[in-house]
């Protein structure tokens, strides 16, 4: 089977889980599998760059995207031209983004199977743009299956009626963990060390994380230190007046992200809403403790691993969770095979194509273990 898996977005999580798929797929037997990414996504111009097999040019800022958008249906030919060289079977969205209906349109145009994996199902308060979410629901309504990272997604995409109404059927996966390279460095002396790591959005909770640090006893001993970009707030002002926090509001390089998760020993995730997190598998992955609210995707993500503090998402909640931990920290355990865990990620996402997509669906493990949360679409 040959996959192509793609990501065009120049930032953030998205071209590294793209990047994690397509590895993991290629050590899957009998696949072949092509990566298509942006040629300015940040991680080709790290030390270990992923193999590139269809690099896209795509914007800039909002003008180069306006631009882009214009001249979409120009740019179609020679995309088709692009896909029928690669020729594959399947192709997979990693993460949708604002291009990503033209690479739609072309693959059912060449009548190449299109997946999408939705790790959002709504727009989160201060995340984007609005017409980033209707046009990936567009892009949903062409694909031929989708995937959800969590139960939670999962029954928004049913609620809003791009599963139930169009019968397009629904793979459900767990986020697996995403491996950064940590320091090999001894953790100092000092204060217990807690970071919150991510863009800094009002649906992060900051402002929750604000008010449990206040209400920590003056005794606790913790040194906190927020990184991430995202707009001042009056959350980031009353984090900066407590004298154990240092708020750094920077965009955080990937060739950093590994120093800046080994900083840590445990993470500290005070959202008020989230699908799952990217965050926390990479806490998983580093072996780092994490302290989470007990919202959206997040239960489900994090429950299976022992060093996971649940709470509330009210600030009380928050330095009670926090407080405990202190009490018995779990430190740094040893990192996750998440090469294994996205093997097996892989194995079942692949069992659960072919028995959709194949005219005899084989009986496999996938029968057993894999969830599909609506019915296939009828063949013509």
């Amino acid at each position: 089977m040959k996959i192509l898996v793609w990501q065009w977005g120049r930032y953030g999580a998205g071209p590294r889980f793209a990047a994690c798929l397509a590895d993991s797929l290629r050590s899957q037997p009998g696949v072949s599998v092509s990566l298509s990414l942006s040629r300015g996504a940040e991680i080709l111009a790290g030390p270990d760059a992923p193999k590139c097999d269809m690099p896209v040019r795509t914007y800039m800022g909002l003008f180069s995207f306006l631009f882009r958008v214009l001249t979409a249906p120009v740019a179609l030919v020679p995309l088709i031209m692009k896909l029928w060289r690669l020729r594959p079977d399947l192709a997979i969205c990693a993460m949708p983004g604002p291009l990503d209906l033209l690479m739609g349109v072309a693959l059912r145009l060449i009548g190449v199977k299109l997946l999408v994996i939705v790790h959002e199902a709504e727009v989160h308060p201060g995340d984007g743009y609005s017409f980033q979410m209707t046009l990936q629901r567009l892009l949903c309504r062409c694909a031929d299956a989708l995937v959800a990272l969590s139960n939670h997604v999962g029954s928004k995409l049913q609620e809003q009626g791009i599963v139930r109404q169009h019968k397009r059927p629904l793979i459900a996966l767990t986020h697996p963990p995403v491996l950064f390279d940590l320091p090999p460095v001894t953790r100092a002396a000092g204060p217990l060390r807690l970071l919150f790591f991510g863009r800094l959005l009002s649906y992060k909770g900051l402002d929750l994380l604000a008010s449990a640090i206040k209400l920590l006893p003056p005794s606790i001993e913790i040194s906190i230190r927020i990184v991430g970009r995202g707009p001042e707030s009056d959350a980031l002002t009353a984090l900066r007046a407590c004298s154990n926090v240092v708020v750094e509001n920077r965009w955080a390089a990937e060739t950093e992200v590994g120093a800046i998760l080994g900083w840590a020993d445990a993470l500290i995730l005070p959202y008020r809403e989230a699908s799952q997190s990217g965050v926390a598998a990479a806490a998983i992955a580093s072996g780092r403790a994490v302290i989470a609210t007990r919202v959206g995707g997040l239960t489900e993500q994090l429950s299976a691993f022992p060093q996971t503090t649940l709470c509330e998402p009210d600030p009380v909640s928050l330095a009670c969770a926090i407080t405990g931990w202190l009490e018995r920290p779990a430190l740094s355990q040893p990192q996750v095979d998440a090469a294994q865990a996205w093997r097996r990620a892989t194995s079942v996402l692949l069992a659960a194509t072919q028995s959709l997509f194949s005219p005899v669906p084989p009986r496999t493990e996938w029968q057993q273990s894999a969830r599909c949360m609506a019915a296939p679409r009828h063949a013509p």
